[in-house]
């Protein structure tokens, strides 16, 4: 660094990579700047430049003793021990103490006496909140917070059916065959500790797992215009149960609130998605399985006319930006939740949900809001007179939202199904009065028929699409 490159960055003034400090006697003062650069993002101290940018300087015997200070902070008074480098810049008003530190990879980084300082803008602060602490700790692989139990849900939480199911699906034999108790057999695969669910236990087959994590949900909103603090709305939903609910259920928000074009598919037929289902299908699974569980916050999936945003708490951790994303670069923020997902949701891992998405729809943004803590993920919708994919004919009807009468259709045209089927196909826990009334109108319209004409209130009749 020459002092023309020092100029420029002392001319843009200090920020959360750049601290101007005119001298340091004091070693615990030091080693707080170099323990919140260091459980941050790592940065830039310029020692021997007052706080308004003033090049005060520093004489050789000053260079001398601050070196010392440095060396002595650095490895006694930070926990543990860091190693910054030291560049001497030679100015006109004297020597400029350049101190780079890199963003440590053993956080959290505390001082003698237990503190954790972060950088907080320009300035640094101590760090008070459990919560906080907490990913500090996880940005070093220390603790992740899908495997800290959740008080007081124990084992008696667990939804034994799904469990069984998954279990048996993924390791081909019973539950019971293992030999193994399922307070042991939990502890085995991270989903419990000490008879209490893990948080991963509990998001993936706990019964009701918003009734100990009410804020680990998806809130839905669909609005008519382009802005957030719209007072209309055309559909909302607080989406919660386990993470496949939750996953099948923002999914069928997302059907009953954006257009369907007919594509390629017969003119009578459903239809498909305007952007399609396998990007959003990519988006969901990556926000439920790689937010930040460190975080009382929810998911949240919002439609706009003209453009759908995914927001999930937490930035990128670590070194990962939007560019290594791109490109399949990831890193393991909740590593129990993600070894179970390939076998629960439609997850591949890897870190391709995101380059699959990008390539199926290219009009996606990345945003990483590391100042509000937030990563989002934009999908911008077709407007008119945009070309859709190839396999869609050039001329296409006028696409509208996919009305509950449509939704029914589209879901017999695989199958037959109950009302029971429809209803958690569409997202909901159980047969709503809407669903019974549309049924029964299509039915004397004579769209679909019983499957057994001769038991028409059983339960589990089936319904079809009328053959003639």
């Amino acid at each position: 660094m020459n002092e023309a490159e020092l100029l420029a960055i002392i001319a843009r003034g200090e920020d959360t990579r750049h601290q101007f400090k005119r001298d340091f006697s004091n070693i615990d003062s030091l080693a707080a700047e170099l323990i919140a650069f260091a459980n941050t993002s790592g940065g830039l101290l310029l020692i021997g430049v007052s706080d308004d940018g003033h090049i005060a300087g520093l004489n050789s015997a000053d260079v001398s003793r601050l070196n010392q200070l440095l060396s002595n902070a650095s490895s006694q008074s930070v926990r543990p021990p860091i190693n910054p480098s030291t560049m001497n810049v030679h100015t006109r008003n004297g020597i400029v103490i350049a101190v780079d530190v890199a963003e440590g990879l053993n956080k959290p980084y505390v001082d003698t006496l237990g503190r954790i300082w972060v950088k907080n803008g320009a300035d640094k602060r101590h760090v008070t909140a459990r919560e906080e602490m907490q990913r500090l700790f996880q940005s070093s692989g220390l603790v992740y917070a899908d495997e800290v139990p959740v008080r007081p849900a124990t084992i008696k939480d667990l939804d034994l059916d799904t469990f069984g199911q998954y279990f048996e699906r993924r390791y081909k034999k019973s539950v019971e065959a293992t030999g193994l108790s399922l307070s042991q057999l939990l502890n085995n695969l991270n989903l419990a500790q000490d008879n209490f669910l893990s948080l991963a236990g509990l998001l993936l087959f706990g019964k009701a797992p918003h009734v100990y994590k009410p804020s680990f949900i998806v809130k839905a909103v669909a609005f008519p215009g382009t802005v957030l603090h719209d007072k209309r709305y055309l559909d909302s939903e607080d989406i919660d149960g386990n993470l496949l609910e939750q996953y099948r259920r923002a999914m069928a928000f997302l059907r009953r609130n954006l257009r369907h074009v007919q594509g390629d598919q017969g003119f009578n037929s459903p239809g498909l998605l305007e952007i399609p289902e396998d990007v959003f299908e990519e988006l969901l699974v990556n926000a439920l399985i790689h937010r930040d569980y460190f975080l009382s916050a929810s998911i949240r999936l919002l439609i706009f006319s003209d453009r759908v945003e995914i927001i999930s708490p937490g930035h990128l951790p670590d070194h990962l930006d939007t560019e290594k994303i791109r490109y399949g670069i990831s890193n393991l923020r909740n590593p129990a939740l993600a070894s179970h997902a390939f076998s629960i949701l439609p997850y591949r891992g890897l870190g391709s949900g995101i380059p699959r998405a990008l390539a199926t729809w290219p009009d996606l943004e990345l945003i990483d809001d590391r100042p509000g803590n937030q990563f989002k993920a934009v999908a911008h919708r077709p407007v008119d007179g945009d070309v859709q994919p190839e396999s869609q004919p050039e001329s296409q009807p006028e696409s509208q939202p996919e009305s509950l009468e449509d939704a029914i259709m589209r879901i017999l045209t695989d199958k037959p199904a109950s009302k029971v089927d429809i209803s958690r196909k569409l997202g909901q826990k159980q047969i709503s009065g809407q669903l019974n009334k549309v049924v029964r109108k299509l039915l004397e319209a004579g769209m679909i028929e019983y499957t057994i004409p001769e038991k028409p209130k059983s339960r589990l009749q089936k319904y079809k699409i009328r053959s003639d």
